[in-house]
Order: structure tokens, then sequence, then C-alpha cells
């Protein structure tokens, strides 16, 4: 199996998020089961020298972007068993930032999207499966579909789209994105990549490609609601079939309490004797007082409203009230920074808050603190819950996403759990929560060390995920199964119709007739049981056959003679009994012909015997003047008795009651059908 990861950043060359977190530890894991997995990513300015003077040319190349062409350099590296490659146009990565201060990202992940595409030529790399990580590369699986599918190299390619965060979507001007893309006005519509009058990237992936995937079951489920779906819920219930929540899991070696090198002191869940001395180290670093008895809780995140912080911001004073130190490291919005600064001069030496992305410390807050707060408004997965509990930090969430998924509330009367939780988004149920995680920390001291050994021995590890992955990307690729109605085709050769006119009377009858079987079954047994009758009905037919077939016509005399002698009415009985079996057996595109047949041939001669029985038969050999006329009608004509018994068998009415008084209506009503031959006949 072949597989390119597409995604904006990657550890360790590049990271803002959680999704950096997840392109750099699932590959590695998919390696191990067996995958070729490779990972393509922009060549940011802010990459390390470190891997950039081990990487190696691979292609060079231009990217037409509609009326304009631009370089593209790519670059291999190979970290942990994983070839990682890497876009190189210095226009739009050689820049000092990431995403989103030049107003033109549509173009920057426009060429990269394209670029990833046009790379596989160069690079004679064939994958199997494209999954592509949020809205930065959300136009790969459109782009594969709308531009580049008439392609032979690129027609058996699959894609795998990765929701990590559904707020985030890429939307701007459709114009701008057509003179990126050179993609037409009529793609631009409310079931396409049209979004509320504006082009949506990330609209893009959720249509085009084959499979969906989300970070957590949880955030699955919520994203086709209205509250959380981003005014994409529609669409997302709609590929509900293709929607699927795959937690994520973290990188078991690089947060690894027992041997991490960043940490002031290792340990393990039965001998936590090095958390005491993270913690003190901790305090000191960040200015605290030193106090192994007060609660140390760590906040490490984005300063969004997405991530709670409008909570903590509406009950702090209270907050600190409960007697905790607080330690907040992250980026993100002016008034959360304003605010934690305030606050940290407001508390001094128990409020601390640093306004950067730092690895080492986040490292030393996680192995430092008692308790991990994340009272998220949504959290598509979170990583830090996890990784904190990896560390022994108890963690306090509100239940959404994949904290549901991860974090099970404390239960004293059952004794389960790994942390505190709550529902609702409000900031008073938030400090109930820590209200309640403090008590136990301060008063129950081991229901708190179980706490901490059932986080620390959680398996937070990607294997299980992987291969759930791997299952993904199998049934994906899997080719589509041919389907055929066994209704239409006969299981027996033989007994397939002789003419086009049948074929279609016989699917008509497979759709009425239930049981398919049984037509075959008929057909064989009307041949065994009477040849003979069948024959001479196709002599009836037929005129010139039925004159050179003499020994047919003599048969059913020979046979059906003596019976009709002694009981007339017994042989018509049996004949009606059998023909009623074959009736509900044979299908009605077999009635038909039978019928016209019957009218035809059969009726003239009915005509015939009531004539002859009330002239000619009564005359000579009554007392029984109704019986021999049936006997003598095979005399004159090709084979009466078979034409009447067939009459018999398609009206059955007629065939039941067979009454000596109704055989002349019978006469009547063939006159009417068949008068021009009858009256030769009778002649």
């Amino acid at each position: 199996m072949k597989i390119l990861f597409a995604a904006s950043e990657c550890v360790p060359f590049i990271k803002t998020g959680g999704l950096a977190d997840v392109v750099g530890a699932l590959s590695p894991v998919l390696k191990a089961q067996g995958a070729d997995v490779r990972v393509i990513l922009p060549l940011y300015a802010a990459i390390p020298e470190q891997y950039v003077s081990q990487m190696k040319l691979e292609c060079e190349f231009e990217v037409e972007l509609c009326w304009r062409r631009q370089y593209c350099g790519i670059k291999s590296l190979e970290y942990q068993g994983v070839t990682f490659y890497f876009v190189d146009n210095q226009y739009y990565f050689g820049r000092s930032y990431i995403y989103g201060l030049g107003g033109d990202e549509y173009e920057r992940f426009g060429f990269f999207d394209r670029a990833v595409i046009d790379a596989l030529v160069h690079l004679d790399f064939k994958p199997d499966v494209i999954h592509c990580h949020d809205w930065q590369t959300g136009m790969i699986p459109a782009l594969l579909k709308i531009q580049y599918a008439q392609f032979p190299f690129y027609q058996d390619m699959k894609t795998v789209y990765t929701i990590h965060n559904l707020q985030y979507q890429g939307v701007f001007p459709i114009k701008a994105v057509q003179d990126t893309l050179g993609l037409g006005d009529d793609l631009f519509t409310s079931d396409k990549l049209e979004c509320y009058g504006c082009a949506n990237y990330m609209k893009a992936g959720l249509v085009y490609a084959d499979e969906l995937t989300t970070v957590s079951p949880s955030y699955a489920d919520e994203i086709q609601t209205a509250f959380y779906g981003e005014r994409l819920d529609g669409l997302l219930r709609a590929r509900k079939d293709q929607l699927v929540g795959i937690l994520n899991g973290i990188d078991v070696n690089d947060y690894d309490p027992a041997k991490d090198p960043q940490i002031y002191a290792n340990y393990d869940p039965y001998h936590l004797g090095g958390k005491e001395t993270c913690k003190a180290e901790l305090q000191k670093e960040l200015g605290l007082t030193v106090d192994p008895t007060v609660p140390l809780v760590g906040i490490i995140s984005r300063l969004s409203n997405q991530k709670g912080f409008d909570l903590i911001e509406c009950v702090i004073r209270e907050l600190m009230a409960t007697g905790i130190q607080l330690v907040v490291l992250g980026m993100g919005e002016a008034k959360y920074t304003n605010l934690f600064s305030w606050a940290e001069s407001e508390y001094p030496g128990r409020l601390a808050a640093r306004f950067a992305m730092n690895h080492q410390l986040a490292h030393r807050i996680y192995a430092g603190s008692d308790m991990f707060l994340m009272p998220s408004q949504f959290e598509p997965c979170g990583l830090s819950q996890m990784i904190a509990m990896r560390y022994g930090s108890v963690p306090i969430a509100r239940e959404t996403g994949g904290l549901r998924d991860t974090v099970l509330s404390y239960n004293k009367f059952t004794d389960e759990g790994n942390g505190f939780t709550f529902f609702n988004y409000n900031a008073h149920d938030m400090l109930h929560t820590v209200r309640r995680a403090v008590h136990y920390y301060q008063n129950n001291r081991e229901v708190w060390y179980r706490l901490i050994v059932r986080g620390m021995t959680g398996d937070y590890s990607w294997y299980s995920s992987a291969g759930k992955y791997m299952a993904l990307y199998e049934d994906v690729t899997r080719p589509a199964t041919s389907f055929t109605l066994t209704e239409e085709t006969p299981e027996n050769p033989k007994t397939a119709p002789a003419s086009q006119a049948e074929v279609g009377d016989v699917k008509e009858a497979a759709k009425e007739a239930p049981k398919a079987e049984e037509k075959p079954k008929a057909k064989r047994g009307r041949r065994k049981a009477e040849p003979k009758a069948e024959a001479a009905a196709e002599a009836a037919e037929v005129k010139e056959e039925a004159k050179e077939a003499p020994k047919a016509e003599e048969k059913p005399k020979a046979k059906r003679g003596p019976r009709k002698k002694a009981e007339p009415k017994v042989e018509a009985v049996a004949e009606v009994a059998e023909v009623k079996e074959e009736a509900k057996e044979a299908p009605k595109a077999e009635e038909k012909p039978k019928a016209k047949r019957g009218r035809k041939k059969a009726e003239p001669k009915a005509e015939a015997v009531a004539e002859v029985a009330e002239v000619k038969e009564e005359a000579k050999e009554a007392p029984k003047a109704e019986e021999k006329p049936k006997a003598k009608r095979g005399r004159k004509k090709a084979e009466p008795k078979v034409e009447a018994a067939v009459e018999v068998a398609e009206v059955k009415e007629e065939a039941k009651e067979a009454p000596k008084a109704e055989e002349k209506p019978k006469a009547k009503r063939g006159r009417k059908k068949a008068e021009p031959k009858a009256e030769p006949k009778a002649e």
C-alpha cells in the first residue's frame, strides 16, 4: 500500500498546532505496519537549518497557475524511516510567517496543492491513496477529479480527507481562486465549491474526497449538528456514510516521563519522586512560591474562545480563590494575553504566563503540574489531555469532542475515571469542577494517586488508530463490486427463451413470479409427460406440419379413446388438474402465446364437434350423444382431443365445470372469434 500524506506542517520540521503532531507521529507507525508512507509539505523559511542542510534536490519543474507559471523544486529528506518531500518556492514559502498574514493564502496553498499533484509524475511515485489534511490541502481531491482524471497516471488514485478543525475552512473570493486554479463558473455552485458566495477550500475536500475522517468519534457526530457544523453540517450529514471518526494518538516515545531529557527528573507510575522534583523546579523557574502542598494547574493552548478562555475570564477571581497556582503557556488573541498579563501582576507568586511556543517549557509544565485545565468550547480531539495524563497530571476538561472520548470523570461510587469533567459550557460549572478536583487533591490522596496511575498507564499510542487507518485505505482502494439481477438470468441456460419476444415476456414474468426456479421445472414436466400432445399442438398451429405428421394424430386417439368412452368427465377432470399445476408454475409469459394458439385453432374444432354431435354422430352411435362426438372429433381433424384438452387448460372455469350443456356456448364463443376457419372445417 502506497500512501502520500499532504499537509501544511509536520513535526519535527514545523509546528503551529496538533496537525503537526498527528502527521509526524502517524506516518512512522503506518510505515512500521507495512505501508510505503511518504509525506509532502511546504519548505518554509522557519524550518531549522539542521534539517535543510540534509535535504537533497529531487526535481525541478514549473507549476501552471492559470495564466502564470511558477517555479517548483522538490527536495527530500528521510527521517525515522519515512521519506519527506518539501515543496520549494521562496516567493510563497520563504516568508517569516506560516499562515494568514499576506492576504494571498488562496494562491500560496493553491500552488502547493497543484505542485503536490504535478510532482508525482516527476518523482515517479504513484500512491494508492493521497491523504489530505485540513483546508490547506482541500483542493487536491477536487483538482484530481476535475482536471486530472483524464490522465491514466491519476485515474486509480483515491483520496482521504481528514478534518482536524472544521472552524478553519480556507474561505476566499471566487474570482481570486478562479484566477489561480483555472476553475470554471459551473464548479462554483452550492453542491460543489461555492459556500455562501465564496470559494471554500475545505468544502472542496469534503465534496470530492473518496473518504472523510475526523480526529475523534464524538467530533464526527458533533459536526453533523448545526451548533458544531460551521455551516457545513448539511454536507456532512449528506456524506455521513463516508465519514468516520478515528481518535488521534500521541508519540509515546517523545512524551515519556521515564526517559524525557527535557524535564528536570524522570519518573514512572510507581516511582513518583521525580514528579515532585519537576514541580518544585518549575515553580522556581517561573517565579512561583515553592510549595509542594499547593495544587499547580497548567494550561498549554492557543489563546482563543474555542479553548474556553472566555469562561476563565468570567471567574478568574473565584478560580484563584480556590488556592491554586496557575501556569499559562501559549499565543493568541490580544484580549487573553492582556487578561493573563493583568492576572500575573494581580496574583504574584501564584500565576505565571508565557506567551510563546516553547516546546521544552511545555514538557516541563506537563511534568510539574498536578492538574491540567481544558475548558474547550469544542475540541476535535485534543492531544494535551493525553500528554498530561501520560505525565501524571490529572485533566479537568469539558465533555466535548475528543475530550469526551479520552477523559472519564471520577465516580466515587464505582471508583472509576481518570479525571474530572463538566458538560455545560458554563463558567460556574467549570469552577465547581475545579473545586471538586482540589478537594480530592487536598483531602483524599489515595484516590488522587489512583487517578495518576490510571492516567500514566493508559494507552495513548497510535498503534490502534493506525490499524483503523490501514483498514480504511484498504477499503477505499478495493475495486467496486459489479452487481447483476439474478431474476433476469435463468439458472439453466437450456431454458432460455428462443426469441426476443419471449425474452421480453419472461422479464415481465420474472418480476411478478417469485419462484424463478420453477419455470424450467414446468417446461421439463410438460415435455416428458406429454411429448405427443405438445407435438400435436404445434401441428394444429402449423397446418402443413399437421398434415404431414399422421402418427402424432393417431397416438392420442389410441390413448384417450378408451378413457373417454368409459369416463369422459373423469378424463377432463384429470386434464384440468394437471393443467392447474402447470398454470401455477408457468409464468404469464408462457400462458399468453398458448391462449392465442388455443383460441385460433381449438375453438373451430369445438364448433365442428357440436355440429357433428347434433347431425351425424347422434344418428349412428347414440345413446350417449355427447360422448361419441368427442371420440369422433379426432377422426375428422388433426387432433381434436388434444386441442380440446388445451382449451380446457386455458379456460379454468369452463374446465372445472365441463358440463354437457355448457359445451355449446363454448362453441359459440369460438364461432365469433374464428368463424372464417371454422366454416370450411364444418363443411
